[in-house]
């Protein structure tokens, strides 16, 4: 009888480890579509808010996103009303992002569904499972300390 087809990389660890993200992606990208919001309207909201006021650049940096990519995140988030971008207090020749009140509330929406959706994703393991699962997952991403 012959193997089920990619048998042997359907037992590699990255590659399940990417059918799980891609699973919990679709999940939170079709609760966030719900806002309005795309994934990187998300990410750049939960950041501006942790790091406010923020220069731009540096809040790029801190999100991993190519400049070009944070200015129309930047510019769809500003046009809605969910964030200000002024001068910077340290260096006027920036521009400094924050949050305004509709963006924090926004934001809250968001994070609400996101954690619903990853409800869903790890709805088959148990609550035990879940801790165990999200220590190792923090063990092998490198995001541990």
């Amino acid at each position: 009888m012959p193997e089920a087809p990619l048998a042997a990389i359907r037992s590699l660890p990255s590659w399940l480890l990417g059918r799980a993200a891609a699973r919990g992606r679709a999940l939170v990208a079709e609760a966030l579509a719900a806002e309005g919001l795309k994934m990187w309207h998300h990410v750049v909201l939960s950041a501006v808010r942790d790091l406010a006021p923020v220069a731009q650049a540096d809040l790029g940096r801190s999100v991993q996103l190519d400049p070009k990519d944070l200015v129309g995140v930047l510019n769809d988030l500003q046009a809605a009303g969910h964030v200000v971008r002024e001068p910077d207090p340290k260096d006027r020749r920036k521009n400094a992002v924050s949050l305004t009140e509709g963006g924090a509330r926004l934001l809250k929406r968001c994070e609400k569904a996101a954690r619903t959706a990853n409800e869903e994703l790890l709805a088959p393991l148990s609550a035990a499972e879940r801790d165990r699962f999200m220590g190792l997952l923090i063990r092998i991403s490198g995001t541990e300390g």
